[in-house]
């Protein structure tokens, strides 16, 4: 786990608590502006599943986690940077809601927070937090300055050959023309997953084309032994690693093609030796959204946020 700089160094489980309580307290004085009442037994219910959940947390050891999210979260909302409301399994918890990680209140909904994080099933914290798609690598410009260049990273894909990239590379080695390679590789079958030997026997005229002509037969002999196998790498889309220490001391790492740190593993082993990932997914409609109440505020002098439209949607749909 990376190690979070905490105030005046307090450990993280204090540092968790005070900013989760203060959250808290911030997130009633939001809801009674909007006209919420809150009746003793409903604080006492708030506070209670707070501190529940804040001792799950402690005891997983995940205090590092939900400080690093709410840290930089809390530096994109402060530098105009749209962020989602939050979504998936990490919207059940009161503690995100609190430190701003979220904007959804679950107690409201009645969402569970074992959804997200159970004592009894290990599993890896994992909030899928969503920027204005111009703006995500300011946040990951921000982490790296702030954890050093030598501890953040991006992860690693794997692009495999599938069937039809399979027989196009092989033929167009073989000197075959697009147009014959086009052929055939139509003709597989449109199916996730399928492979060419699967292709070969479902579909009759691949094997009629194969037992009429040598070089077709040659063609896709050759792409079977060449499917599957690693064709290029590419950069995962949202995932970042944030190290404890120089990364490297865990992982060999690779240079992107505008000079990114890249881990060598990919998602599943980056995660499988112990490194942290944090996903950074630039979303598009946070863009148009953000577009257009700049649009708004330009032409008709009211400024609204893109978290408070946001819950106005949320609000709407349930």
């Amino acid at each position: 786990m990376p190690t979070y700089p905490t105030a005046e160094g307090r450990t993280t489980k204090n540092e968790m608590k005070e900013l989760s309580h203060k959250g808290l307290e911030q997130r009633f004085e939001q809801a009674q502006k909007r006209g919420e009442e809150f009746t003793p037994e409903r604080l006492s219910t708030y506070r209670e599943r707070l501190e529940y959940e804040l001792g799950v947390i402690n005891r997983m050891g995940f205090n590092g986690y939900f400080l690093i999210v709410q840290d930089f979260i809390g530096w994109a909302k402060n530098n105009d940077i749209p962020v989602g409301p939050g979504r998936g399994s990490g919207a059940g918890s009161l503690v995100a809601y609190s430190l701003g990680i979220t904007d959804l209140d679950p107690m409201t909904y009645n969402l569970i927070f074992e959804r997200f994080l159970n004592p009894e099933r290990v599993s890896m914290p994992d909030f899928d937090v969503d920027f204005c798609q111009e703006s995500r690598q300011r946040v990951i410009e921000y982490v790296t300055e702030k954890y050093g260049e030598d501890s953040v990273s991006q992860i690693i894909t794997y692009g495999k050959l599938q069937a039809r990239a399979a027989i196009r590379d092989v033929g167009r080695v073989m000197g075959m023309t697009f147009s014959e390679v086009d052929v055939i590789a139509k003709l597989i079958p449109e199916r996730l997953g399928i492979n060419l030997g699967d292709a070969i026997k479902e579909e009759s005229r691949i094997r009629e084309l194969m037992e009429t002509d040598p070089k077709i037969s040659n063609l896709m002999d050759l792409a079977q032994k060449i499917e599957g196998l690693v064709r290029h790498a590419g950069i995962h889309a949202a995932g970042v690693i944030i190290a404890d220490g120089n990364i490297v001391n865990h992982a060999p790492l690779y240079r992107g093609v505008e000079g990114e740190n890249v881990v060598q593993y990919d998602m599943k082993h980056s995660e499988k030796i112990g490194l942290m990932k944090f996903d950074f997914l630039g979303l598009k409609t946070l863009t148009h959204i953000n577009d257009a109440l700049r649009l708004i505020e330009r032409n008709r002098g009211k400024k609204y946020l893109v978290q408070d439209i946001s819950l106005r949607i949320l609000a709407s749909t349930n």
